[in-house]
């Protein structure tokens, strides 16, 4: 067995080929008296562990929080969540950001209901079945849920094996992340009754201490096994990939607004925003003749790979219609005052001018008029988005338009 000597004496040290119970040993305590132990949901809840493993891909606890303590009020079971229409759980998810993780959970409730019923999967093989979780929210959620002995290898999680062992080479590499999930499974515990703290400690580690800017070596539980440490490199690693410039998208959103309401459609299943309810584009008006009535706002929306300036027009009818409009437009596009449009699930740039929409006919307190006021103004809003979808990878390459 190797021992800390041979870590401190060795940096690149010789647990690459094997395992060594001195990290777990570690990791488990550390994390039983100083880690998270207070999440809402942590425990052996299938459900609870599930919806959590979900929300935190690629987002930080804190923003988790309120999202999921809504969740669970609203859906407090898989099957309250299968049973639920998709609109309800994608306005629920709207801000959150990654909307796919949305769809997924909604899908993979309703699978998870009909082939485990009043049941759950059982270990990481029938866990990544469900849509939407992977190999390594599989191993989490089993780990957490059944004490399977099976590695996590998150970003954080990334982060900490490769200053542990001086990973010099980029994770994302196919090659590396083989080597990488190697010694995440060379370091589990014996004993499956330490899963949860071990895979709970993996995550504090890398969130509170193994930090990816300045990390906090001095109060570090393992910090004299660590080969990066060791060699004074380990705020370098993981080596970083010099990043492309972050290209900007022109979109211009045309707020067609109609007795009061304002007119939405549903975007497509895939790509940005998929399957959200969102303002038409400008050259997407509804049926009948509309006059322009100014520029409303103009937004910076920072998604994950590019960033979005959106001008948004307000227009309104030249004459009435002879129908209504809700049925003027067919089963995708809804005209709807704006708090009826917030419980939907929209992009979160829309749900800001539908709230100043919404405050701004509250100030004028005559609903008499039936007119929408939204204040001009810019503003910033910040989200994250699934860098995989089709949709993205073509903006990124120039073509088309979000």
């Amino acid at each position: 067995m190797t021992t800390d000597q041979d870590f401190v004496d060795c940096p690149k040290n010789s647990l690459w080929g094997g395992s060594d119970a001195i990290f777990a040993v570690r990791l488990v305590d550390w994390q039983r008296r100083c880690g998270r132990r207070d999440l809402p949901w942590q425990g052996n809840d299938p459900y609870r562990v599930w919806l959590s493993e979900v929300m935190l891909q690629q987002t930080q606890v804190r923003t988790v929080l309120p999202y999921f303590a809504r969740f669970v009020a609203r859906f407090p079971t898989v099957e309250a969540l299968a049973a639920a229409p998709l609109d309800e759980v994608l306005a629920l998810w709207s801000g959150l950001g990654y909307y796919a993780r949305a769809r997924h959970l909604h899908a993979a409730a309703r699978l998870w209901v009909a082939r485990w019923p009043r049941s759950c999967p059982r270990g990481a093989q029938e866990w990544v079945q469900l849509p939407g979780v992977g190999r390594s929210t599989a191993a989490a959620i089993a780990a957490f849920v059944q004490g399977e002995r099976v590695p996590i290898l998150d970003g954080n999680v990334q982060r900490v094996l490769c200053r542990l062992f001086a990973v010099e080479e980029d994770p994302r590499a196919a090659a590396t992340a083989g080597r990488l999930w190697d010694l995440a499974q060379s370091l589990l515990p014996h004993d499956s009754d330490d899963m949860p703290a071990y895979t709970q400690g993996m995550m504090d580690l890398g969130a509170l201490v193994c930090t990816r800017a300045r990390p906090r070596c001095d109060v570090c539980p393992v910090v004299d096994l660590c080969a990066a440490h060791c060699l004074g490199i380990a705020a370098e690693l993981p080596r970083k990939r010099a990043r492309a410039p972050v290209p900007e998208q022109d979109l211009r959103w045309g707020w067609y607004e109609e007795d009061g309401a304002v007119w939405l459609v549903r975007r497509a299943p895939q790509g940005i925003w998929g399957g959200l309810w969102c303002l038409p584009q400008e050259d997407q008006a509804p049926p009948g003749a509309w006059r322009a009535a100014g520029e409303i706002a103009r937004l910076t929306h920072r998604l994950t790979h590019f960033t979005l300036k959106i001008t948004v027009t307000r227009y309104l009818p030249q004459a009435p219609r002879a129908v209504e409009p809700a049925a003027a437009w067919g089963e995708e596009a809804r005209c709807l005052a704006p708090a009826d449009a917030l419980a939907l699930g929209v992009p979160q740039p829309l749900r800001r001018l539908l709230e100043r929409a919404v405050d701004s006919l509250a100030e004028s307190g005559n609903e008499g008029e039936r007119r929408i006021g939204v204040a001009k103004g810019k503003f910033e809003v910040l989200e994250r988005i699934d860098g995989h979808d089709k949709e993205i990878e073509r903006l990124l390459r120039g073509g088309g338009k979000p």
